[in-house]
């Protein structure tokens, strides 16, 4: 009975969430019905304007309210340096927790010709655009350490040869406090191949 009344259409509708299932949905709708009404509702609010309002930049393709991102319109930052990510929330990762001052581009995805996503899909002739012009000297390639997230940083370091561009990957390897006997052991050869001279 109730699955089909508004408190079933908002648990089913909560579970669209990333990490949300029919149980997490639940307590979710509950504990807003019950405990924060007001809260719930400025949630609902907050959405549909975000929703309504928020569209992707036009040079570097992250989320924004405006035309042209935050980022894109800091003068102060570097324009020879390029970090190309695959989503907008990996923008606000490498923001947060670097010193990175240089521009971003976010693909929206990685290359996987199994699901049909193929350069076109990612944006690459915009990057391709911006490498043309004289400014950018350098691309870092923030993709995750996925096999598709391999091949794609593989593919747009040969984009960026093409347009003589020095193209870098992020490292990838033994986290920080981690010890070797709960690494895979594809990462610990990725960390072991990728080692530095201290």
């Amino acid at each position: 009975m109730h699955k089909n009344g508004l408190l079933g259409q908002l648990i089913q509708n909560l579970c669209c969430l990333p990490g949300v299932g029919p149980k997490t949905a639940q307590r979710m709708a509950f504990s807003i019905l019950q405990r924060n009404r007001v809260g719930g509702k400025r949630l609902g609010e907050v959405l549909l304007e975000a929703i309504e309002k928020i569209g992707y930049c036009q040079q570097c393709r992250t989320l924004t309210e405006s035309e042209v991102c935050e980022f894109c319109q800091d003068r102060a930052r570097d324009n020879a340096c390029i970090c190309v990510v695959e989503n907008p929330s990996d923008v606000w990762l490498v923001d947060q927790a670097t010193e990175f001052k240089g521009r971003y581009f976010v693909l929206h995805g990685r290359l996987s010709p199994l699901d049909g996503i193929g350069p076109d899909d990612l944006g690459l002739d915009l990057l391709a655009q911006r490498l043309s012009g004289a400014e950018v000297s350098e691309l870092i390639l923030a993709t995750n350490s996925t096999v598709e997230g391999e091949a794609t940083a593989f593919f747009i370091s040969g984009l960026a040869r093409k347009y003589g561009v020095k193209a870098s990957r992020i490292a990838h390897g033994v986290p920080m406090g981690g010890e070797l006997e709960f690494i895979d052991s594809g990462t610990l050869a990725h960390a072991f191949n990728g080692r530095k001279e201290i």
